[in-house]
């Protein structure tokens, strides 16, 4: 049985152990060195202080996180959202990815986010640590391809690019009124 749930600070520890996975072993993110669990609970905090951070579980285990976040400080910025998700190595492309993504979607759209945009990394030519597997998920859920950074990454001895990925989910009319996820 596949559920979300929102994310509790003793999640951390094992969304921490999923995310380390991605960055020893891939290009997916371009940190180099993992996060702690107490690290990972400390970006849990602030994340959750205003928007939402979901869990995915199957069969009672935590198979995966999503989460939404600031795209900029700036006020102008602030009916946009940046996503994120990561699912423990091997279990993607079984519907995990797409029931945490309705569910941010969900929230953010009740919390008068208008813009969903995701950072992706992504190679001139696939290799063993990055494929566009992770775009191409955000096309398949509606999200279109905005801009690409070239050879902004360097990872493992290679330069990688990075495309912005857009997903337009409010109206554009008016001020929308704005609440923090608790708020919703």
């Amino acid at each position: 049985m596949i559920t979300v749930r929102e994310a509790v600070p003793g999640d951390a520890g094992r969304l921490a152990e999923i995310y380390s996975h991605y960055v020893r072993n891939t290009a997916v993110s371009f940190e180099y060195e993992p996060p702690t669990a107490e690290e990972f609970a400390w970006r849990m905090k602030e994340i959750t202080g205003r928007y939402p951070f979901f869990v995915v579980e199957k069969d009672g285990v935590v198979m995966g996180y999503a989460y939404a976040r600031e795209l900029s400080k700036r006020a102008a910025y602030d009916y946009s959202s940046e996503l994120t998700i990561y699912l423990l190595n091997g279990e993607q492309r079984q519907g995990m990815g797409r029931l945490l993504y309705e569910r941010l979607e969900e929230a953010l759209e009740k919390m008068g986010i208008c813009n969903l945009y995701a950072c992706i990394a992504y190679p001139e030519t696939e290799d063993e640590y990055l494929t566009r597997n992770s775009a191409e998920f955000h096309k398949h859920l509606g999200f279109n391809e905005v801009g690409k950074f070239h050879n902004c990454g360097f990872k493992f001895g290679r330069w990688y690019h990075v495309v912005w990925m857009e997903k337009l989910i409010g109206k554009h009319n008016g001020t929308p009124e704005l609440k923090k996820y608790s708020e919703i």
